[in-house]
């Protein structure tokens, strides 16, 4: 017996999606059967992208995207939504760090930080929202009401780590943003989720792996090895299709063990 997951008719929205787990979100949705939206600042880059995907029949479409400007935000879920239609799906996935210890936190690293990866997430989610709640009530125009919200958080956010504080009380702050989000607009249909991957490797982090620093954190890893983005999958789709409507509020730690050793 085989089980599938199709996201046929719904819209998905893809912040971050230029690179590393962005670009893997946005192939995944779109061969689940989702018309993506792919959002970021890196135009050029989501263009490749969405050639990628129609390549192999996907509907793929982009806006640019700045989190940390709200006009920028509210100016893409509009274009978004008028091009493609309403937007059924977010994922909230885009994020920066720097590594330095707390002692030599700049201000101008504090707010890149958070802005980005807090600031940044709320609003782009808020906007969204607006949309959702009010086709949820009956003042908007849209076939499906409700919707599924997935932010991306960090295993970082669930457990301090050296040289990267504020990146870890960034993403903290993502996780209950997350649940406050599922407290408020649950009873509208609308389910509010967190994945908090762990060590993934991306094209931001893939040389680390091969440096006497990174062969040393793996071998500190339960399994001795790090994920890969195809590794959140099975989840993310799972969490934007309707067989997951009873699942709001989740923080779902995927770090193969990490933070259980």
């Amino acid at each position: 017996m085989s089980y599938t997951i199709d996201l046929s008719g719904r819209v998905a929205l893809i912040t971050g999606a230029s690179s590393g787990l962005g670009t893997q979100f946005a192939h995944t949705l779109a061969k689940a059967g989702a018309a993506v939206v792919l959002a970021g600042r890196r135009v050029e880059r989501l263009k490749t992208l969405r050639s990628e995907i129609e390549a192999y029949g996907g509907d793929a479409h982009l806006v640019e995207l700045d989190v940390t400007d709200v006009d920028s935000i509210k100016s893409a879920v509009a274009h978004a939504e008028t091009e493609v239609g309403a937007i059924d799906i977010l994922i909230n996935n885009s994020g920066v760090s720097t590594t330095e210890r707390l002692i030599d936190v700049t201000e101008d690293n504090y707010d890149f930080i958070f802005n980005t990866n807090t600031r940044g997430a709320f609003f782009v989610a808020q906007e969204v929202a607006k949309r959702m709640l009010a086709r949820a009530k009956g003042s908007a125009p849209g076939t499906f009401t409700g919707g599924r919200i997935i932010n991306i958080a960090s295993a970082a956010g669930l457990r301090t780590m050296p040289q990267i504080g504020v990146y870890c009380m960034s993403k903290a702050a993502v996780v209950h943003m997350t649940k406050v989000m599922a407290a408020e607009w649950g009873r509208f249909g609308i389910t509010s989720n967190a994945i908090c991957p762990g060590y993934i490797d991306t094209e931001i982090n893939h040389h680390h792996w091969d440096t006497e620093a990174g062969k040393k954190l793996i071998s500190m890893l339960p399994r001795k090895r790090v994920g890969q983005p195809k590794d959140l999958d099975a989840m993310l789709v799972t969490l934007c299709s309707a067989q997951s409507d009873f699942i709001n509020g989740a923080i779902i730690s995927a770090d193969d063990g990490m933070l259980a050793a």
